[in-house]
């Protein structure tokens, strides 16, 4: 059987957003839920980057319309988090879109406005 791509630092982190979503609960804006996980971020000694830019290439040019990733942790994971009733193929598709601009290959896209904690492995 094949190894996740990144499988230890992937369960590092879901495991600091189950930390967060176990202690907050759902019900909170996702800035509460970003500032929370930045905090385990920090304590947990996980190298990220909060609210990373990513310039959109088209042909030749580079847009002025941007992308800002909730999260890149361990330099290569795109961590997109939401509070929201359920995640969605559009949310999905941020992500993508996320990782094609960052050139990053995996994406944790995590939900948690849910009973339980929600999140999508992504790989690009």
């Amino acid at each position: 059987m094949a190894e996740f791509y990144l499988k230890e630092e992937t369960y590092k982190i879901i495991g600091l957003c189950m930390e967060v979503h176990k202690i907050l609960g759902k019900g909170h804006n996702e800035n509460v839920y970003g500032d929370a996980l930045e905090y385990e971020l920090k304590k947990n000694e996980i190298p990220y980057n909060r609210e990373s830019k990513y310039n959109i290439a088209y042909k030749d040019t580079i847009l002025p319309s941007y992308y800002f990733a909730d999260f890149v942790a361990f330099n290569e994971i795109i961590l997109e988090i939401k509070a929201i009733q359920s995640l969605t193929s559009g949310e999905i598709k941020q992500t993508l879109n996320y990782l094609a601009a960052s050139q990053n290959k995996l994406g944790l896209l995590v939900n948690f406005g849910e009973d339980s904690l929600k999140y999508q492995r992504i790989i690009l």
